[in-house]
């Protein structure tokens, strides 16, 4: 397997969908970094030579945030939302959708399973 910024590429993808698994790189981006490489986006990263991976690599690492730097800043802009106390802080805070979905029925990812509340029991009439 080929590395590009510290992660696995798989060897038999095309050299676009494979930039993919590195986290910040999506498939515009992959695109952008093969142009910019001088690379024919269709070219499977088994076929590449050393010195083509060495110019993806080094367009990645100069021009592009990725996996560990990237997923800290994602975390610190989540948490600087937090501490402000803003209404996307306070969902994050409490594990609820933040972008305006509802929550009534579905957001099962966010809310996790189903804590169920048992009803009251009546009062015997008389």
């Amino acid at each position: 397997m080929a590395r590009v910024a510290g992660v696995d590429i798989p060897k038999n993808k095309r050299a676009v969908t494979a930039l993919t698994y590195v986290f910040g790189i999506g498939h515009s981006s992959a695109a952008e970094i093969m142009t910019k490489a001088g690379i024919c986006p269709e070219k499977k990263i088994k076929d590449m030579s050393e010195e083509e991976l060495d110019k993806i690599r080094r367009v990645v690492d100069t021009e592009y945030q990725t996996e560990g730097n990237l997923r800290s800043e994602v975390r610190m802009n989540i948490k600087r939302l937090m501490d402000v106390g803003c209404y996307r802080g306070l969902r994050h805070r409490r594990g609820l959708p933040c972008h305006g979905q509802r929550t009534r029925t579905n957001s099962r990812t966010r809310k996790g399973p189903r804590k169920t509340i048992a009803n009251k029991k009546k009062a015997p009439q008389k």
